[in-house]
């Protein structure tokens, strides 16, 4: 599925793997956050820390009349403040998908998988 921006000049398509590789970069920069978890997980309770090349894995586009909904599924760092982690993510990943692809992001909803200890402690 893709994204159609119509302007002047003529048409461009936006991919919803693009987009989601955006959201899952962005997402990355956010302090507390250890990555990215699959969404078809939990298998034995267990919770599968995806790397960069599969970050789609753990992130569902959804686009509805030009609008997009962006669904993560995340693993947070011990120690920090959920919340706080996942509104930085979600402010994050809005403000790059909006300012590199001018599409409306409508909604970003965080699903948090897993706490693990932070990268380097």
């Amino acid at each position: 599925m893709s994204v159609e921006i119509m302007n002047d000049l003529g048409q461009v398509e936006v991919t919803t793997e693009v987009i989601s590789t955006i959201a899952g970069v962005a997402a990355m920069d956010c302090y507390g956050l250890v990555g990215m978890a699959s969404r078809s997980q939990l298998k034995d309770g267990i919770t599968e820390l995806l790397r960069r090349e599969n970050f789609s894995k753990g992130i569902e586009v959804k686009v509805d009349e030009g609008d997009v909904q962006v669904d993560l599924y995340i693993i947070v760092g011990y120690g920090t403040k959920i919340s706080e982690v996942a509104s930085n993510v979600q402010s994050k990943v809005k403000y790059t998908l909006e300012q590199m692809t001018g599409l409306n992001v409508k909604e970003i909803n965080i699903f948090v998988q897993g706490v693990r200890l932070l990268k380097g402690d």
